[in-house]
């Protein structure tokens, strides 16, 4: 790659290889903000609505493995590319959605072109970068890439909906995946597996059958209580799931080599990745629908409410690198789980006051968690394997938080929304279709309301409101307990983890047999 020994050159890889990455994350959570002009334009009910939010990550996150195996074998540039293609196609195809179904659809499309973006970023920015000292801060802007477009997505969508309609939030992929196709074959080398593995088709589709019985099965129990299909559904999950692992482990060549897991770093590191994104989907979920239907703020003031929080998610990520040379691994991540209970103990804090600020002060401490957590244990599932197995931890990675951002929308959206439904009293009067409507979503009791005559309508949002705030009061308090579960587990697990320190040639130097290699100065 003679045209990448410029440092120039590298640097401007990274730039194009940063797109693929802010696009998928800012579209895990742009929706946010669109919910009540959606509810408004296709009329979801609630299943449809969270559909609507979750099928883009739940696919992403079942075809992130696959994928990255189809890189290997047919060249990871290649793959960005065509995907890049299939995304901004159907991005179009999702702004002008005439009906929920339509909708659902397309985004799940955009799950499928978008599981080909995301496994070539991180495999080609390693061969890229060959120097340790630029590969760990060419790593951390990639991660905070993931945290800070997750938390600028939201932002984004405030400015677009104020001054366009809802489609707008879907045709941002153009503007940004047109500098793909254009500067990505100039600047990015292609790169495969000499010696791939055959194509799963079995694994596949056990993989994507596991996800979505688990996240049916959730959605099931949080709107019916201990329904028995919800519950076969997560039975189903676990069987599934655990046909899937059995069947990489028997694979001589498998799609992702659970082996990989036995290493309590690598899978601690994972469950930090999870678990932090998990925290910031379900915060951005209801403070999104807060600010706007319960607060009364436009798009732009809410995203501004929000904004304080991006810039603590992306100065936190980048900070832990310079950092790194005086704490531990495991004091960094353990410390941004903590913040993320945190932050969500504040929530609940603004719950009691009705105060926006308080939103505002609970968002930039889940910022600055999210961005410590996220970027160290991106770290150190990289480093924890061997370079051989630097593909298949970074599908894990990659795939951990997808399953994150899929996970904190269905479950804590739906004990939202059944906490909303339980807690709404409707007024008298109404009819039965407009009863069940109401107690559908937040945006549809508000929107029912302004068909009511006076005294009903303002009975209604009143009691919409204090039952979807009394909803967040819930979701929260479950944020702060697996927040804190999240924490001690990490705790446990990477407390052997370490630094590896590389001397002034930029090789690492040598260190215990157990300590975890992490590429940096």
């Amino acid at each position: 790659m003679p045209a990448l020994r410029r440092p120039a050159r590298r640097w401007a890889a990274l730039v194009v290889l940063m797109l693929p990455v802010l696009l998928v994350a800012i579209d895990n959570t742009v929706l946010s903000f669109a919910v009540p002009a959606i509810t408004s334009a296709v009329r979801p009910d609630a299943a449809q609505l969270l559909w609507i939010i979750d099928v883009y990550p739940l696919v992403l996150a079942g075809l992130l493995v696959p994928m990255g195996a189809l890189g290997d074998r047919f060249g990871r540039r290649r793959l960005l590319l065509v995907g890049s293609a299939g995304f901004a196609v159907v991005s179009g195809l999702a702004a002008f959605s005439p009906d929920a179904g339509w909708l659902i659809a397309a985004r799940a499309l955009l799950g499928f072109f978008g599981a080909m973006l995301m496994p070539a970023t991180l495999s080609l920015l390693r061969n890229i970068f060959t120097d340790a000292g630029e590969r760990r801060l060419a790593i951390a802007i990639w991660a905070s890439g993931f945290s800070g477009g997750a938390a600028l997505g939201p932002i984004i969508g405030g400015v677009l909906l104020e001054h366009f309609w809802w489609g707008s939030i879907f045709l941002l992929a153009v503007p940004l995946l047109l500098p793909l196709l254009i500067a990505g074959p100039l600047l990015l080398p292609e790169s495969r597996d000499s010696t791939p593995g055959p194509v799963d088709v079995v694994g596949i589709l056990l993989v994507i059958a596991a996800m979505l019985a688990l996240v049916w099965g959730i959605k099931s129990l949080a709107q019916a209580g201990a329904a028995v299909p919800g519950a076969l559904a997560l039975v189903a999950a676990a069987v599934l799931g655990t046909a899937f692992v059995r069947r990489q482990r028997r694979r001589p060549v498998p799609m992702l080599d659970m082996r990989l897991f036995a290493d309590p770093v690598f899978s601690g590191a994972v469950a930090a990745n999870l678990l932090s994104v998990f925290s910031l989907v379900g915060f951005l979920l209801f403070a999104s629908q807060h600010l706007q239907l319960v607060s009364g703020h436009n798009s732009i003031t809410a995203a501004l409410v929000l904004l304080p929080g991006f810039a603590a998610t992306v100065l936190a990520g980048l900070a832990v690198v310079p950092l790194a040379r005086r704490i531990r691994p495991v004091t960094a991540v353990v410390t941004g789980l903590a913040l993320n209970a945190a932050g969500y103990g504040t929530v609940m804090l603004a719950g009691i006051l009705d105060s926006d600020f308080a939103l505002m002060v609970a968002f930039t401490v889940l910022g600055v968690g999210i961005g410590l957590a996220e970027t160290v244990s991106n770290d150190l599932i990289l480093s924890s394997v061997p370079p051989s197995k630097a593909g298949a931890a970074s599908a894990v990675s990659e795939t951990a938080y997808e399953v994150g951002a899929v996970l904190g929308t269905a479950v804590l959206g739906s004990i939202l929304a059944a906490t909303f439904k339980a807690g709404l009293q409707v007024p008298p009067g109404l009819s039965a279709w407009q009863a069940d409507a109401a107690r559908q979503t937040l945006g549809g009791a508000l929107e029912l309301a302004n068909s009511l005559p006076p005294g009903p309508a303002q009975a209604l949002v009143a009691s919409a409101r204090a039952a979807f705030d009394s909803g967040v009061l819930v979701t929260a308090g479950i944020g702060v307990a697996l927040a804190l579960a999240a924490a001690l587990i990490a705790g446990r697990a990477l407390r052997s983890a370490q630094w590896r320190r590389v001397d002034v040639a930029g090789e690492d130097s040598a260190a215990p047999a157990n300590t975890v290699v992490t590429h940096g100065s």
